[in-house]
């Protein structure tokens, strides 16, 4: 029951992730992944005239990150094509990217931002206050599909005194506000068509798109900061994991963005050709339920759930020795991160008990709406026969990514799903009962209101850990496991991103010897 295929991620939830693009002050091609992530540069010289063959399994659905552009358009466009005002590194901080400075008034409601100066965008425009109004406005737009979007909803106004200055006013205080700004990508106000074309302020510009086959960037001889250690990057898409190996393999890519096959790991960590590097993830594969509809409305049921799945031998069947349990939301890498996995235990007598007290003595039916693409289907097959442990009968519905977005997403129209979540410090959510999942408790809306309203990181970190082990208490999801972030390269590449926060993968600075 090995992994052979990708886990995309769905349409809605991929346009709200990362920001990867330069520091401030030194350009973007100082560091590939936020300082210290990046892979080490082999000994000898490097060929700037090189270009970087990249394989991943995550083409974009469209190229506009709050139109459902998917996980592709993260991974090639973010800190490449498009820059935000702030960056978030691979190591999860937040620093200057396109806002030279910004200032914070005394009661935290004013955010003033002062825009570097000297930035264009590739249609030759120059980046001014009113493009950086848009690109909020864009993503908080009523017809948004940005996940992110609820969380900038404290926005009040946007403001532009001058060409270089944005004033945004909120209706609450937000520690978070600097932190979700990362995810905005500056796009020229004038651009058209995003869909299919761009207009961002990055190191590269979008060459070609051949759906199904490549999304070529070339670097963009105007830009602000450091130029690119390449000629440009080539990301080739492929449907399979092994058809992904055999590339690398055949010299056809340089690096792999996300390994998805553990069983084919072993001809490249035996082979001096290729590096393998284990790093960083901040992918949750979730059964989410809809807490709104019965049974899933009742609490036990979820725990019965939850402890009927044996989660440690899903994991060790798809990613063997990789990947960790984590029994909530919270990786290991956000502040607020508990091991709650002892919560919900696996224990099959005990699924069987809470049910009953359920009154569901007997066992019930449900739909399991699956996405297509693996290792949904593969998971799907193994908490079917799971459940069916404790009388519990799942019927797999397989939709395709698109008809998750419609069906599940939008329309709430489901009884429980299967779905990866990308972000960090993305527990929030479940604080926002309008969300897909209808998790609706009104302690956990509190604690994270006023986590939110925070007049530091620690108080911050203290509610948001209240908020997460209550949270795990009412089995809001069952958290499958977190997915390992392995990339494979040839042993000629350096400076390329290893960790798998959100999901970017900054090419500006990878070179080949």
């Amino acid at each position: 029951m090995k992994r052979t295929t990708t886990s995309l991620i769905g349409a809605a939830l991929a346009a709200a992730l990362a920001l990867a693009g330069c520091g401030s002050g030194s350009g973007s091609g100082g560091s590939a992944s936020g300082g210290g992530s990046a892979s080490a540069a082999p000994a000898g010289a490097f060929d700037p005239n090189a270009t970087i063959e990249i394989g991943s399994l995550y083409e974009p659905q469209n190229l506009d990150n709050t139109g459902g552009g998917g996980q592709g358009v993260t991974e090639a466009f973010n800190g490449n094509v498009y820059e935000g005002l702030f960056r978030l590194t691979d190591d999860g901080k937040v620093e200057n990217l396109l806002a030279e400075k910004h200032e914070v008034s005394s009661d935290g409601l004013t955010y003033t931002f002062t825009l570097r100066d000297g930035v264009k965008f590739h249609s030759g425009d120059p980046l001014t206050a009113a493009d950086v109004k848009y690109s909020i406005e864009k993503v908080t737009a009523k017809d948004s599909q940005s996940a992110r979007k609820s969380s900038l909803s404290v926005i009040k106004s946007v403001e532009t005194p001058d060409d270089r200055t944005v004033a945004v006013k909120l209706s609450d205080k937000s520690i978070s506000f600097v932190y979700n700004l990362s995810y905005i990508w500056v796009v020229n106000d004038a651009a058209k068509d995003l869909a299919k074309s761009e207009d961002g302020t990055g190191p590269y510009k979008l060459g070609e798109w051949k759906r199904g086959s490549t999304l070529s960037l070339v670097p963009f001889d105007g830009y602000w900061g450091t130029a690119p250690t390449n000629k440009g990057v080539v990301f080739h898409y492929f449907t399979s994991a092994t058809a992904l190996n055999n590339a690398l393999l055949t010299d056809a890519v340089d690096v792999v963005t996300s390994e998805q096959s553990p069983d084919a790991l072993e001809q490249f960590a035996n082979n001096p050709a290729y590096k393998v590097n284990d790093g960083q993830s901040t992918t949750k594969l979730l059964l989410a339920f809809n807490d709104r509809v019965k049974p899933f409305d009742n609490k036990l049921v979820r725990k019965a759930v939850s402890s009927a799945i044996d989660d440690r031998k899903l994991l060790n069947s798809i990613w063997g020795d990789y990947g960790t349990l984590i029994g909530s939301m919270v990786p290991p890498t956000d502040p607020w991160y508990e091991d709650l996995t002892a919560v919900d235990p696996y224990d099959v007598e005990l699924a069987k008990k809470q049910l009953a007290e359920a009154g569901l003595a007997g066992g019930f039916e449900f739909t399991l709406d699956t996405p297509n693409y693996d290792p949904h289907p593969t998971v799907a097959t193994f908490i079917k026969g799971e459940l069916a442990k404790i009388g519990v009968n799942v019927t797999i519905n397989v939709i395709t990514a698109d008809e998750w977005y419609t069906k599940v997403f939008k329309n709430r129209d489901f009884s429980a799903t299967l779905q990866e979540h990308v972000n960090d410090r993305d527990v929030v959510w479940y604080g926002n009962p309008d969300f897909y999942w209808g998790y609706d408790n009104p302690e956990v809306t509190k604690l994270v209101a006023e986590a939110e309203r925070s007049d530091t990181a620690e108080q911050q970190t203290e509610l948001l850990k209240k908020a997460n082990r209550q949270i795990a208490e009412d089995a809001a999801s069952d958290w499958l496991y977190l997915y390992p972030q392995i990339v494979v390269a040839s042993s000629k590449l350096s400076g390329y991103p290893v960790n798998g926060l959100n999901s970017q993968f900054p090419a500006y600075a990878i070179k080949k010897g």
